[in-house]
């Protein structure tokens, strides 16, 4: 019944709407199906884990102010993805220092000690930022820590011997990202050094052995590295090939300035990465993709590889037009491989949980909007064409273009962009050898998330229109079989 009913969407135009008109105005930028704080500063996802049926998000946050500062680790859950329940702050910061980035596993063979055969400890790796070894000029003022949970992340206990993984001298030495090897039964952590990363090995999460280095003369380079990972994704189909992915994020360099995260495909041998070439790809093309990483622990059952990006940019973050909070999560994304022909690449697909479940079909036409929050699938179209949206009491408008060799989102005129001057722009991505044959765009009161081809190519962007879009229009070229499908509520 779900094959049959896809199809016969395939020739179609869709739309989430969820009505604006309840809006608190301020609040008239807050999306409503990407998570946000409930109030205050957020930036990268940290922690990223499934356990006893709930994802958990864990986040950097400050809760005293709209801008950086001083870090937490802030706490949501769900289960679908979708929906995120706030919970009280995780981790404070503590005379070790401020609580940065880092990641969280469960620990079923209870290597730590922490826990019991019955309940696994959920431990978080993170790294100890101490504000006044900065300030007084020393490089060793970041270091890897533990903190485990035996309640599902409700409440935490710091290591006794923190930290775990001391700092050699280096003045960049941040954002660990540990996993379970089972080759060899014990665990890895790569860790992101000034312009490169590290690899370290443990037996317990307590004691690390150095094992390896990646980059330093490689990918992107213009900026520090952050926020690192690495796992292995299998090529389904005839050819059931595993590599192994490495992500990296870099601020400043990315395509579009500021921050963005790059990615690598190649091989790991438990010691050493080797990447498949030297050329630098991105994992989004947009401005507003940054320090994303993946779950840990997933359900056996589910061999997806899924991440969670911040929505936005070190260049204008504390300055974009909110007020009560500041920032959002990308929605999540479905990580696979595509080989063309002796390479491999990255696609970055909406996931499952953002499906055909959540419409009701009516047909067209429909040209009053009436909403700032909307889903769009484009099936049946010429190959150039322009999707125009606008409202009239402003004359904003955002538009996508596609061309025969790239694709673009112009935000020059889209809404509010003096807060900065690097946010009127015109953001394009190569199409490279797409078949361009499916388009689909998520649009969330203040950002659009554009996938090409189950995401061949994939640009995310932020945007702050001073009244919601409420028409759009298609020029230049042709979308045949409209239909559009307003949500069925289940966003809560």
């Amino acid at each position: 019944m779900k094959t049959r009913y896809y199809i016969s969407l395939i020739y179609s135009i869709m739309l989430w709407s969820c009505g604006s008109e309840n809006m608190d105005t301020s609040e008239q930028y807050r999306p409503k199906y990407h998570f946000t704080p409930d109030s205050a500063w957020m930036n990268d996802p940290n922690g990223l884990v499934y356990f006893d049926q709930e994802f958990h998000l864990f986040y950097q946050y400050h809760p005293h102010s709209t801008v950086w500062g001083p870090m937490h680790w802030g706490h949501a859950v769900s289960d679908d993805l979708i929906n995120w329940k706030r919970l009280p702050i995780a981790l404070y910061p503590d005379d070790l220092g401020y609580i940065f980035s880092g990641s969280a596993v469960i620990d079923y063979k209870n290597t730590t000690g922490f826990g019991t055969e019955d309940i696994p400890a959920m431990v978080a790796i993170f790294t100890h930022h101490d504000p006044k070894g900065e300030e007084a000029g020393n490089i060793d003022f970041q270091y890897q820590s533990l903190a485990y949970s035996l309640d599902k992340g409700r409440t935490w206990t710091k290591y006794s011997a923190n930290p775990v993984l001391k700092n050699p001298g280096i003045k960049d030495f941040r954002d660990p990202k540990v996993f379970w090897y089972e080759a060899e039964q014990n665990w890895r952590m790569i860790l992101a050094v000034k312009d490169r990363v590290y690899i370290y090995s443990s037996p317990d999460l307590k004691k690390w052995a150095f094992l390896s280095e990646f980059g330093a003369i490689i990918g992107a380079q213009a900026g520090v590295w952050e926020c690192p990972d690495l796992f292995p994704l299998m090529l389904h189909g005839e050819d059931e090939t595993t590599k192994w992915v490495m992500l990296v994020s870099i601020n400043p360099g990315g395509p579009q300035g500021g921050s963005a995260t790059q990615y690598f495909i190649g091989d790991f041998d438990g010691v050493t990465f080797t990447p498949q070439d030297e050329e630098t790809r991105w994992v989004d093309f947009g401005a507003d993709n940054y320090a994303g990483v993946t779950f840990n622990d997933l359900h056996p059952l589910d061999n997806r590889r899924l991440f969670i990006g911040w929505m936005s940019n070190w260049q204008y973050a504390r300055v974009v037009p909110t007020n009560q909070y500041r920032s959002a999560m990308t929605i999540p994304r479905e990580l696979k491989l595509r080989k063309m022909q002796d390479k491999f690449l990255l696609l970055s697909k909406p996931t499952n949980e953002m499906s055909l479940t959540h419409w009701s079909m009516v047909e067209m036409p429909y040209s009053n909007l009436d909403s700032s929050t909307l889903y769009i699938r484009f099936t049946d179209f010429t190959k150039e064409f322009d999707v125009i949206f606008e409202n009239d009491s402003t004359k904003e408008r955002l538009t996508i273009s596609l061309t025969k060799d790239s694709i673009s989102i112009d935000r020059r005129y889209a809404g509010m962009s003096d807060f900065h001057e690097a946010f009127a722009a015109v953001h394009k991505a190569p199409l490279m050898d797409t078949t361009n044959t499916l388009i689909e765009l998520f649009f969330d009161r203040s950002s659009v998330e554009l996938f090409i081809d189950n995401g061949e190519v994939v640009l995310t962007d932020l945007l702050f229109p001073t009244a919601p879009y409420n028409r759009y229009t298609i020029q230049n070229g042709i979308v045949r079989g409209k239909k559009m499908a307003p949500m069925i509520e289940t966003i809560k």
